[in-house]
């Protein structure tokens, strides 16, 4: 396959891959999400329970796009939030390891003490004693 079909293909996957997550009859009852459609091209059929509690395989978009031949899915997923996801690349490897202006104010105003204020009818309160 060429790479512009399989984006097509891999855009098309995603759009029902929401739509299924999207439309789901979730089963309070018994803590269970049920796909309320066929989604033949994902191999869910009506009434497969896509989201569960207890001794339940999860749905992998990989999986499922390496079943339609497509090559390398990870290019058109993104990584697992278990994994680390974009967030935690983008903390790791992109940002400077250097503290922010705003950390560095915080700083500032650490050093700074607080003198104390002077004290209202010379130390002896607010009540009034004769």
């Amino acid at each position: 396959m060429e790479i512009p079909v399989q984006r097509v293909l891999a855009e098309e996957l995603r759009t029902q891959w929401k739509k299924l997550w999207r439309d789901r009859f979730d089963d309070k009852l018994r803590a269970e999400g049920i796909a309320d459609k066929d989604y033949p091209s994902l191999f869910v059929e009506k009434g497969t329970v896509v989201l569960a509690t207890r001794k339940f395989k999860m749905l992998d978009l990989k999986e499922i796009l390496q079943l339609h031949g497509i090559d390398d899915p990870s290019r058109f997923v993104s990584p697992s939030p278990n994994t680390g996801g974009w967030g935690k690349f983008i903390r790791t490897a992109i940002t400077s390891r250097k503290p922010s202006e705003r950390v560095r104010r915080a700083r500032q105003y650490e050093n700074e003490q607080k003198r104390p204020q002077q004290l209202k009818k010379g130390g002896r309160g607010w009540l009034h004693q004769s």
